[in-house]
């Protein structure tokens, strides 16, 4: 137990950047109908390398961490992709299944939790027996950590919960609602209660339309009845838990959840690092870091990871 406080079909195209070392190559790779487009750097120079592959999180965000449609451009994926590059990781980054426009018809009829886990294991899948890597990391951010955790196979060498949910989702929402507003943390409750009971909610709040409208009840259903803290419990491989002390999104408390449930994993909390990880001076600041990239990705962040993955 270790505690640190740290403050299947494949088209690409090539480019070089960084001097000629760093290679990109731009990458599709299909899970039935859905597509998802991604962009792998990686050092051509060097015959074998570790690969981290990221898992987004809730939402829409693109490649680069970025959903323009709610104000998002941090930039926070690729910029977390060429820090670790620098350090001769390579990456592989991809649009979750909902920014490609041609997927949303898929979505439309059927869409469950667990579909992001299979995308996630077609990624496996096109990268398991690249000679190019020696080893395969998954990070997953925010919701993709337990997209990740449940996607780990034979396949995969270490896994990194990037603020990621202690609890399960359900009980997250309440609880951020709570801190709202009370009325509405009850309206959620019996929404949630509705919804796990009946798989639909009849008449939604429509303050609350957003997070329960009926095109997300078949999501909704699906994702709270996955907590976290058990399926963590069955990875057998090196885990680090990570969450920054600024985030906004997902507590402190959610990381030393994940490390209970699970005592062989590391836990780092890094000072000062928000939901975006960046590092956040001023509190008046952390929300206007998800709208531009021009706010700093922690350093310590990305000297741990590169630490775990290459120890």
């Amino acid at each position: 137990m270790i505690f640190r406080i740290l403050l299947l079909s494949v088209v690409f195209s090539v480019s070089a950047f960084a001097q000629g070392k760093w290679t990109a190559e731009d990458i599709l790779v299909t899970n039935d109908s859905i597509k998802l487009p991604g962009t792998l750097t990686y050092d051509k120079s060097v015959e074998q390398q570790p690969l981290v592959i990221f898992v987004p999180g809730s939402g829409n965000p693109d490649r680069n961490g970025n959903q323009p449609q709610f104000g998002v451009n941090g930039n926070y994926i690729k910029q977390l992709s060429e820090a670790l590059n620098a350090q001769d990781i390579a990456f592989f980054r991809y649009d979750k299944r909902n920014v490609t426009t041609s997927n949303i018809k898929h979505i439309l009829k059927s869409y469950e939790f667990g579909d992001l886990v299979k995308d996630v294991s077609a990624i496996i899948e096109q990268f398991k027996d690249d000679k190019r890597f020696k080893s395969i990391t998954l990070i997953g951010h925010s919701q993709g950590s337990l997209v990740a955790m449940l996607a780990v196979n034979h396949n995969i060498d270490k896994y990194i919960s990037l603020a990621g949910l202690g609890e399960s989702a359900d009980k997250t929402i309440v609880r951020q609602l709570k801190a709202q507003s009370e009325a509405y943390a009850e309206i959620a409750e019996a929404h949630i209660d509705e919804l796990k009971t009946t798989g639909t909610i009849k008449e939604v709040n429509p303050m609350l339309a957003s997070l329960f409208a009926k095109p997300n009840h078949q999501f909704l259903s699906s994702y709270f009845l996955v907590d976290p803290t058990e399926m963590i419990k069955k990875l057998k491989i090196p885990i680090l838990i990570i969450n920054g002390t600024k985030d906004l999104q997902v507590t402190e408390d959610d990381a030393k959840n994940l490390h209970q449930a699970n005592p062989n994993s590391e836990l780092v909390l890094i000072d000062n690092m928000n939901h975006v990880l960046k590092i956040i001076e001023k509190d008046e600041d952390n929300l206007a870091s998800y709208s531009s990239p021009d706010f700093k990705l922690s350093d310590t962040l990305v000297t741990t990871i590169e630490s775990f993955i290459k120890q």
